[in-house]
């Protein structure tokens, strides 16, 4: 049994219409999870990669720019 109160009017559902209440919920809280899963994934790849290629490529770049700057 799911009772919801909103404005002073009680809502009762029962038997199979509380169960499919229940599913639903579950299966949206269910997508949202992995949404937010999918989204943190994709940001730890995004900011590891960068740590990964980004940063020694940038190294490389001012270690080539100060062995070929002119001395004068």
């Amino acid at each position: 049994m799911i009772v919801i109160s909103r404005n002073g009017k009680t809502t009762v559902f029962r038997g199979w219409r509380a169960w499919l209440v229940g599913a639903l919920v579950f299966a949206v809280t269910t997508i949202l999870v992995a949404l937010c899963a999918v989204v943190a994934l994709g940001i730890a790849l995004t900011v590891t990669l960068l740590v990964c290629i980004a940063v020694p490529v940038a190294i490389g770049v001012a270690l080539l720019a100060s062995l070929l700057r002119s001395r004068s």
